[in-house]
């Protein structure tokens, strides 16, 4: 727009404060008239009621100002709108009526005026408001039934915040979509509707609704919305094969947190990722408690540069500690994450150290540089059939290694140490998660040990992250993107799942409960709450059709049978460890079993020698001997599968 244009371009705020000024003008006479009638005249000549007129309308000049009347648009007038125009009538009354007294004594004005102008007022104020966002309403409306026979059906679950945003937006004369109907989660809203759009039946009924809905003359819904954030992910990997058997897509709104760059006038919805197929309803945490665990203290992080590891940087990060030591044996994996912290947190000291933890020197020197006061454990080799091949690494790493660093932190006043387990360590089949479980042994003698001021050890254990390194899902993608086949190990497979930020957050809330508690969570297992397993080979039919393809038809499944050390079924508690829950959701404890602190750090002497002196037969019997339930021996190696 050229300058002469924008000179002359009407002050729309100015527009509405002159014609508020003009209503609150006419309440005045109006409500005169409508209480005395025909005898108005008598009592009020022409001067007196212009008088009268003119105070009231330069009392409500500055109170319409003082409520920010004209930041609102009409267009969008609402009951904010409305709750502030109640306000500003209100106190225009209270500041004219002592006015009125002090020069009046009010004589010849009955009190009841004051209450009709109030009423008058309000109607004056708010009825244009909302009849000119009605005839927008009906303007738009008018445009979209013109532009109805383009727009995609849709059909929306959930009845809440989510709903009325959309659709609100749909009312938009250049919306890519139309509601034709509405399902609720419960089923006291049926036959309800909202901006009429009705509520046609709960999700139970979907089929139902959409048969109902294609025997009508504008056709069925091509797709399903989901609006409704919390929607568990068994509901969802449900939903996604009902969705699919009636040939519709499934799709979910952005989250109002999902924010993009530049400006974006249109709907766009997102497609249901793994995540929502596998998440749960987010855990209430304890925020603060994380914070006043790690802010102002000194922390280091061992696998600094792993899938979790790299995802406590970021998390531990965020809580503002005095420092952080990043330690990684990937010079890669460590570069990384240290980029990205000096990106993000450029004010952050930290600390980035090439380090291995099977390096006792080397530890004990970063320990006594660094003096740490947190330390998180989450260096490990994790990848089943390779520790499988290679059983030395794996001991040396998941079970010499997490030894090495808890007695660095004893010997160097380190107060918490947190070590990051896996479900593998239960009634283990394979070498890593064997080792995994001697890790958690000896973290638990070490808690159980008497003393006062000692470093206190938290163990948590989980199972699979979406996204880790050697996860089923990036192969899942890989093959997907090279035409497949799938990969699956056993057509019976199930895992745990959760998303690595989750399970981060949960390792965080865990340390600081068994930290602040430590008389009673002393030598315990927190175990996070993983919710209901998952078969891979459903999961991978949900990948297949996600990416728009059809299962056994445009990719092939192809079963190649589990590979050594594989289990078809994970557990996260051993029949010894009965669960208990704890005061936060999502996080339970297992109870201790039976420790002999001499015998555990013997046996860890054994493996140590025997892994040093590259005797396998030595350090499998060492693994038999500490962790009896370990059924080792694997079937034949296999092709790579999920």
């Amino acid at each position: 727009m050229s300058a002469p244009m924008r000179a002359f371009r009407i002050n729309r705020g100015a527009v509405a404060f002159v014609h508020d000024l003009v209503m609150a003008a006419l309440s005045f006479v109006l409500s005169l008239w409508l209480r005395l009638g025909d005898s108005m005249g008598q009592t009020w000549d022409g001067p007196r009621l212009a008088i009268a007129t003119g105070l009231f309308v330069l009392v409500a000049a500055p109170v319409f100002l003082s409520q920010r009347m004209y930041r609102g648009i009409w267009r969008f007038a609402s009951v904010n709108d409305l709750i502030t125009i109640t306000r500003a009538a209100t106190l225009t009354i209270l500041v004219f009526l002592p006015l009125m007294f002090l020069l009046t004594r009010l004589n010849d004005l009955p009190r009841s005026t004051l209450l009709i102008n109030w009423f008058a007022l309000l109607v004056l104020l708010g009825a244009p408001r909302f009849l000119y966002r009605l005839l927008k309403d009906r303007h738009v409306s008018a445009a979209q039934a013109a532009g109805d026979t383009w727009r995609i059906p849709v059909l929306v679950l959930g009845t809440g915040s989510g709903a009325d945003l959309f659709l609100r937006a749909t009312m938009r004369s250049d919306a890519q979509y139309r509601v034709v109907g509405l399902l609720s989660l419960t089923p006291g809203r049926v036959g309800r509707g909202i901006h009429g759009v009705e509520v046609l039946g709960t999700l139970d009924q979907l089929e139902e609704v959409v048969a109902s809905l294609r025997g009508n003359a504008d056709g069925g819904p091509e797709r399903l919305i989901l609006s409704e954030e919390t929607v568990d992910g068994t509901v969802v990997r449900r939903l996604f094969d009902r969705v699919d058997a009636l040939g519709m897509t499934l799709s979910r709104l952005p989250r109002l947190t999902d924010l993009k760059d530049g400006v974006v006038d249109k709907v766009e919805l997102r497609p249901v990722a793994v995540e929502d197929l596998l998440g749960r309803p987010q855990t209430v945490l304890d925020r603060a408690a994380m914070h006043s665990l790690i802010e102002g203290r000194r922390v280091l992080v061992t696998g600094a540069g792993g899938s979790i590891g790299s995802e406590l940087v970021r998390q531990i990060a965020e809580c503002r500690p005095a420092s952080l030591s990043l330690v990684e044996s990937s010079e890669f994996a460590l570069y990384t994450i240290d980029r990205e912290m000096a990106e993000r947190h450029p004010e952050l000291p930290r600390a980035a150290l090439i380090a291995n933890v099977r390096d006792r020197a080397r530890i004990n020197g970063v320990m006594a540089a660094r003096q740490p006061e947190l330390v998180f454990h989450a260096a490990a080799l994790k990848h089943v059939p390779m520790v499988e091949a290679n059983p030395l690494e794996g001991c040396l790493t998941n079970a010499v290694g997490t030894r090495i660093v808890a007695d660095s932190c004893l010997a160097h006043g380190v107060a918490l140490m947190v070590l990051i387990s896996t479900d593998k360590a239960v009634n283990p089949t394979n070498v890593m998660g064997a080792a995994k479980r001697m890790a958690e042994t000896y973290s638990q003698a070490l808690d159980s040990q008497p003393g006062e001021g000692r470093t206190r050890f938290v163990t948590v254990r989980f199972g699979n992250v979406l996204g880790s390194t050697g996860s089923v899902v990036p192969l899942f993608q890989r093959q997907l993107a090279a035409g497949g086949p799938i990969t699956v190990t056993h057509p019976e497979m199930t895992r745990y799942f959760m998303t690595i930020r989750e399970a981060v957050e949960l390792v965080l809330q865990a340390s600081a409960l068994g930290y602040t508690n430590p008389e009673r969570y002393q030598g315990r297992i927190f175990v996070l709450d993983m919710g209901e397993p998952v078969k891979i080979v459903h999961l991978a039919r949900q990948m297949i059709r996600l990416a728009g393809l059809r299962p056994d038809v445009d990719v092939k499944i192809v079963y190649t049978g589990l590979r050594p050390g594989e289990k078809l079924f994970e557990e996260i508690f051993h029949g010894a460890e009965a669960p208990v829950p704890t005061e936060l959701d999502g996080i339970l404890v297992a109870a201790v079993r039976a420790l002999d602190f001499e015998a555990v750090a013997a046996a860890l002497v054994e493996l140590e020698t025997a892994c040093r002196q590259q005797d396998s037969a030595g350090a499998l019997a060492v693994l038999h001997t500490l962790v009896p339930e370990y059924r080792g021996g694997a079937p034949a190696a296999l092709p790579s599968a999920g």
